[in-house]
């Protein structure tokens, strides 16, 4: 087991001290985030940080391939590229023309839904993983194959979505994300996906040293979206999608609130939160610091994988 700890240490070292360089490197380029004119007056502070840092992640991704090459972590790794493709699209759009709006969201489910397809098609058909959802021990429901594809694409596209909307204050989806990393460690019996998660944990560390309050860098979709797709997948591997509602139960309420929000403004003309995704709302309606609300939102995260834990051992897998 030790020796998982040594590429994760590794990665850790590698985005700490190439982060820097390449935060000079964008700030040269001038590929920096546009600030939505709708977000609070210390978000607009925030114009001409460098975007896109979340690129350095792929460091860890190569040192995951260098450390072990099998189906499996090629999997992760192409997964985690792909999904960082689709996000640097969006980033690098933003960040050259200054336009908050970045690609049309259909173009990014295009390749999303276009990757995400693919991808468990490789898992059904060439991997050899079956078309069943645990509830417990004792009860399996069996998906008819195109069923199962169908749902679990729906539910991965959504949910990589629902992680990228999480993105939105100064070390949120870092704090957030490395709880469910932490998750698949724990609960993995494949080793591929114990030193990718620990692999991940330690390049989110990494770059929390620049990204916590104030940030110095954003990792932008590029992080993000990759930082979703992995986690997806890592549910439909390791079987316990009746546990995504609970152990994304962050992510999850960052896209309700958004879906709620614009649901209630067609219908009525009146807003449920005071802005969303539903971090802002903490902020202008009870005066949460950015660092408090971090806080608040990383321990609901680790409550959430904790009780995802004892169901996983005394209920799924006992």
């Amino acid at each position: 087991m030790f020796i998982s700890f040594v590429p994760a240490a590794i990665s850790f070292v590698s985005v700490t001290v190439l982060c820097p360089i390449l935060i000079l490197f964008l700030k040269k380029l001038r590929l920096t985030q546009p600030i939505r004119k709708e977000l609070p007056d210390d978000h607009q502070l925030k114009k001409g940080t460098p975007l896109m840092t979340g690129s350095i992640f792929l460091i860890g991704v190569g040192i995951a391939l260098i450390y072990k090459q099998n189906p499996i972590m090629m999997f992760l790794a192409i997964t985690f590229i792909l999904f960082s493709f689709v996000g640097f699209l969006d980033d690098f759009w933003k960040a050259s023309r200054q336009d908050p709006g970045g690609v049309s969201g259909k173009t990014k489910l295009i390749f999303q839904f276009l990757f995400t397809g693919t991808l468990i098609y490789i898992l059904v058909k060439q991997m050899g993983m079956n078309t069943e959802i645990n509830i417990s021990n004792n009860l399996t429901i069996e998906f008819p194959t195109m069923i199962y594809f169908t749902v679990i694409t729906l539910f991965i596209v959504g949910s990589a979505n629902a992680i990228n909307f999480t993105d939105g204050m100064d070390g949120l989806l870092g704090i957030v994300s490395i709880p469910t990393y932490f998750f698949f460690f724990l609960i993995s019996e494949h080793h591929e996906v114990q030193v990718f998660s620990l692999i991940m944990i330690a390049c989110i560390l990494g770059f929390l040293i620049y990204n916590i309050y104030p940030a110095k860098a954003f990792m932008g979709d590029t992080g993000s979206l990759a930082i979703g797709g992995s986690l997806s997948f890592l549910a439909v591997m390791e079987k316990v999608e009746i546990l995504i509602p609970l152990l994304f139960f962050v992510y999850f309420a960052e896209q309700l609130s958004v879906i709620l929000q614009v649901t209630s403004y067609k219908l009525t003309r009146r807003r449920i939160f005071r802005m969303t995704p539903i971090h802002f709302h903490f902020g202008l309606k009870y005066g949460w610091s950015e660092n408090v609300i971090v806080i608040v939102f990383g321990l609901v995260s680790w409550i959430c994988t904790f009780i995802c834990l004892l169901y996983w051992k005394f209920v799924l897998y006992p």
